[in-house]
């Protein structure tokens, strides 16, 4: 089985790394050529692919630069060291300090494939794929993975042999969150799920319960349950435009042909308004915090999908102008 490779998603392209780190993408590019600092995946065209670690470790960098450090001397420090440092300065630069995303692992073949189709799934976990059967999961593999926060597998018809598979890298990994996704199974065999304290739901999954089961992961690695504030409970996605961006970009209408820069921004604004008081709402069980959290998480992915279209239109424009 040693032919099996993990696969990390999500990629980010250097692009949206610029954008999310604040680092122009020339600078990128000359941090991975002087300093080894990049990106660890490449596409088969060799196009230079960010994983979610090699990311949240170029926005450490990025912070610690914006504080004073030079980049020759950080370059090769591990992710820890980086954040020691970063502590270690102003409270604004302890704000700069991203939260790690829960990892989580994908096994089988089908729902490795699933996901390729529906990556928005993803972006809310360090996920790892790996394309194979839960019972061809060998320790080779294993270790290359580490403990994680969740596993998520495809598990076909569920058997005797499958259970106790998938039961066994759960205690590999060292996580109780299993998500079991199976066919034609009967109730017998999701009974046995449920008395090992795993979820479970039919193959292909519901693309909407999916996004909010690992959503969910995400607020359960952060709080216990029924706690009350939900910006504790689920960690929401980056603002890619501050209200002043927002502002210049309502003012490309004039030299547009159309009015979508100030529409788009008008709606990221709405919804970016909808989603702190989203985040405020007290819950008093679990039950209230899981129909909130999902609430928060589609209006977080709703403004942040019209911040991605409003940042095509703004990069449009800037070409346009640069021309």
């Amino acid at each position: 089985m040693g032919s099996i490779q993990l696969q990390p998603r999500p990629l980010y392209g250097i692009g949206t790394v610029a954008r999310l780190t604040g680092i122009k993408p020339d600078t990128l590019r000359i941090w991975e050529r002087r300093y080894q600092l990049g990106a660890s995946h490449k596409s088969s065209s060799g196009r230079r692919q960010y994983t979610q670690a090699d990311l949240e470790h170029l926005q450490l960098v990025a912070a610690l630069v914006a504080e004073g450090a030079r980049i020759g001397e950080i370059a090769s420090s591990e992710r820890r060291t980086l954040e020691m440092l970063l502590r270690a300065r102003s409270d604004t630069a302890k704000n700069g300090v991203p939260e790690p995303k829960p990892r989580v692992i994908f096994v089988g073949q089908g729902l490795c494939d699933w996901l390729e189709e529906h990556q928005g799934c993803l972006v809310n976990v360090n996920a790892l794929l790996a394309p194979c059967p839960v019972t061809a999961v060998d320790e080779r593999l294993l270790q290359d993975i580490g403990e994680v926060d969740g596993l998520v597998a495809e598990c076909g018809g569920l058997n005797g042999a499958r259970l106790d598979a998938l039961r066994a890298l759960a205690a590999a990994l060292g996580t109780k969150n299993v998500l079991a996704l199976h066919q034609c199974s009967s109730e017998r065999w999701r009974n046995a799920l449920e008395e090992q304290g795993f979820v479970s739901a039919p193959f292909p999954p519901d693309a909407a319960f999916l996004a909010f089961h690992l959503t969910r992961s995400s607020a359960e690695k952060a709080a216990s349950a029924g706690s009350g504030n939900l910006g504790d409970l689920v960690h929401g996605k980056p603002r890619l435009f501050n209200e002043q961006e927002l502002s210049a970009a309502r003012g490309i209408e004039d030299a547009l042909a159309c009015e979508c820069p100030k529409h788009l921004a008008d709606l990221v604004r709405a919804l970016a308004t909808f989603e702190e008081y989203s985040s405020g709402c007290s819950v008093e069980n679990w039950e209230d915090a899981s129909v909130h959290a999902c609430v928060y998480a589609y209006a977080g992915q709703a403004r942040w999908l019209m911040e991605k279209a409003l940042g095509l239109v703004v990069d449009a424009h800037s070409e346009d102008a640069a021309a």
